[in-house]
């Protein structure tokens, strides 16, 4: 964020968003001191904008009740957000959602001032993400009530359909959702299992939105609570790889399978949890960095093997 009035500006965009602010609050979301913040405060008084202040611990800022401002302009920087996000969800091929990222875009550009608007129109018509598929169709049916159900936190009938297993019902409260390697996922409290569980929405059958609710944990994170269920499950191999590259590199050509790394101070290492080493032993070779495999020692004989197999097609 650039410049005092661009400042000031998001922080009355924040106060309307929000009932009560601490100037702390204010000067982390700014990214100032609080003295700044202050000064800020007053810049918005002198403008007529009516900001009450509670002093004391439990103090902070707020607009008198009921004042509104129409929605302010868009930066240069909130155009190319608002831009980028809309072409990732159309990328993603939300079939349902379609018309309404339709209807959105033109909400947004009708009050845009015309330069904004330009740059936005530039950067859809010209701008591609190549995501990965979006999942079935079906996963994208189930979206919606999911959500409902996470927002309103209410359980959830669901039918699970395993592989070479019949149709189970489950009782299910929903606590998040993720999206991974062309997939949705969607975690939470299991009642059959009495334990968190995490399902993949193609292994859905139907979600049937049931009147008991529930209460979210605090924290919770649904893609977290996946990655540490994998660590957990028996039979894994623990893997830790050292690369011989810089954290950006490794990241790019990760790309959605960036979250396996890891960084101790100048060193960046690949953690994760694998059921088969020949398949990463595969997966590493096609690394453009060089590496160095920390553990586990089966994984470096696949790797040889892997070495030698390859020199025999020369």
């Amino acid at each position: 964020m650039t410049g005092p009035t661009t400042r000031v500006l998001a922080l009355l965009e924040l106060l309307q968003s929000h009932k009560r602010l601490s100037g702390t609050e204010i000067a982390e979301m700014l990214g100032v001191d609080k003295r700044t913040v202050r000064r800020y405060i007053s810049a918005l008084e002198e403008l007529g904008i009516p900001v009450t202040t509670e002093h004391g611990p439990h103090g902070g800022y707020m607009l008198v009740a009921g004042f509104k401002l129409p929605p302010m302009m868009f930066t240069h920087e909130e155009t190319l957000a608002l831009s980028l996000g809309l072409l990732a969800a159309k990328s993603l091929q939300l079939t349902d959602t379609s018309p309404a990222l339709t209807s959105v875009q033109a909400k947004l550009e009708r009050v845009m001032p015309e330069h904004i608007q330009a740059r936005a129109r530039s950067i859809s018509q010209h701008t591609n993400l190549l995501l990965p598929d979006s999942g079935l169709p079906q996963e994208q049916s189930l979206l919606m009530p999911l959500m409902e159900a996470i927002e309103s936190q209410r359980r959830v009938q669901v039918v699970y359909v395993g592989k070479a297993e019949p149709e189970q019902p489950r009782k299910l409260d929903p606590y998040g959702m993720f999206y991974r390697l062309g997939h949705w996922y969607i975690g939470g409290f299991c009642h059959l299992r009495q334990a968190l569980r995490t399902f993949r929405l193609d292994r859905l059958a139907e979600v049937t939105l049931l009147k008991a609710t529930f209460e979210r944990p605090l924290n919770y994170n649904a893609a977290e609570q996946f990655k540490q269920s994998l660590c957990a499950m028996p039979g894994n191999l623990k893997v830790r790889v050292l690369l011989h590259t810089d954290l950006d590199t490794a990241t790019r050509e990760l790309g959605t399978s960036a979250s396996i790394l890891t960084q101790e101070d100048n060193a960046i290492f690949i953690e994760t949890v694998v059921d088969s080493t020949e398949w990463f032993a595969w997966w590493l070779v096609r690394l453009p960095f060089d590496f160095t495999i920390i553990s586990p020692d089966s994984l470096k004989q696949a790797l040889r093997r892997r070495a030698e197999q390859l020199i025999g097609y020369c």
